[in-house]
């Protein structure tokens, strides 16, 4: 709470905060309250939260497990109840494409949206076609990731736009360039002896 409390007075963009598989092991409407009161009262514009059981994976590995649908829902309704403000956008996240494929990342996807979701991250797809039937398929506001040596084709802004998608994840986009500068500045230091 104290980080996303101090990221948001630094930042002028909507933060998005990722609570992973959220709120401890159960779905306990206090967990998820105070979750929710917490993070809203620290300003953020959103909160992620995904269908992977504790000690949970990066959506682009194999051997992710998940949790029942209705865990992730009962969160979500709870989360909904909660939030004081209506602009705080609760985005579920199922890696159910990975794991237990099509049919039941869409009835996932749906049931989450029913229960209070406001956007879906419809993680891992594998290809830019099946971006698009996803959108088609689960219309409503929608999150792509974008990550470097995943399993999804990176494509770009106007072609998530024109399938649907309306926000774009890039994780560790910067800190990979800034890593690669850092080791060209070591690099030049090592050949050059100087700055």
């Amino acid at each position: 709470e104290a980080f996303a409390r101090e990221i948001c007075s630094a930042a002028a963009l909507p933060v998005i905060v990722d609570v992973d598989t959220g709120f401890g092991a159960g779905a306990e409407r206090t967990d998820v309250s105070a979750c929710v009161r917490a993070l809203e009262g620290a300003g953020v514009a959103a909160i992620q939260i995904e269908d992977q059981v504790e000690a949970k994976l990066c959506g682009h590995l194999d051997g992710k497990q998940l949790v029942p649908a209705e865990t992730l829902c009962a969160k979500l309704r709870s989360a909904s109840a909660t939030r004081r403000d209506p602009a705080l956008v609760l985005i579920a996240r199922t890696d159910a494409r990975g794991v237990t494929g099509w049919d039941d990342a869409l009835a996932r996807a749906r049931a989450y949206r029913a229960a209070g979701a406001d956007m879906i991250f419809f993680e891992a797809a594998p290809s830019a076609e099946e971006f698009q039937a996803f959108a088609e398929a689960c219309p409503g506001p929608l999150l792509a990731n974008m990550t470097e040596f995943g399993k999804s084709p990176l494509l770009s802004r106007k072609q998530l736009a024109a399938a649907g998608y309306t926000a774009i994840l890039y994780p560790g986009l910067l800190m990979r360039t800034m890593l690669a500068a850092a080791e060209e500045a070591l690099e030049h230091l090592r050949q050059h002896d100087h700055q």
